[in-house]
């Protein structure tokens, strides 16, 4: 029987936090690099800081990425989300109960 010894739980503890800054990091450059050359010529902007460029780049993660992984083919996981999985092991009678309410809420 083998045993993890402390020292490897603790680089792996250590190793992760060092890939996100090392992400952050190099994605705040390129922002920078990207807005300065880019926005700056299309459009009238001022150019960016690195820092400036890490606060955008964290800020529009955290509005729209929100620092997840898409965990898998779909977006909930699964394939189509597990609907498919959950709608192939419902009964007859669920299934009808289910399409009368997307009729319902559809209209139709």
């Amino acid at each position: 029987m083998m045993y993890k010894t402390p020292g490897i739980q603790r680089r792996k503890f250590l190793f992760f936090p060092l890939i996100a800054f090392a992400f952050v990091a190099a994605a705040s450059g390129v922002v920078m690099l990207l807005w300065n050359n880019v926005l700056a010529d299309v459009i009238t902007v001022k150019s960016l800081s690195y820092l400036q460029a890490a606060g955008i780049f964290l800020l529009s993660k955290l509005l729209f990425g929100n620092f997840k992984g898409r965990g898998g083919p779909g977006r909930f996981g699964g394939p189509m989300g597990g609907w498919r999985n959950k709608i192939r092991n419902m009964s007859d009678e669920d299934k009808e109960k289910f399409r009368a309410d997307w009729k319902d809420r559809c209209g139709r």
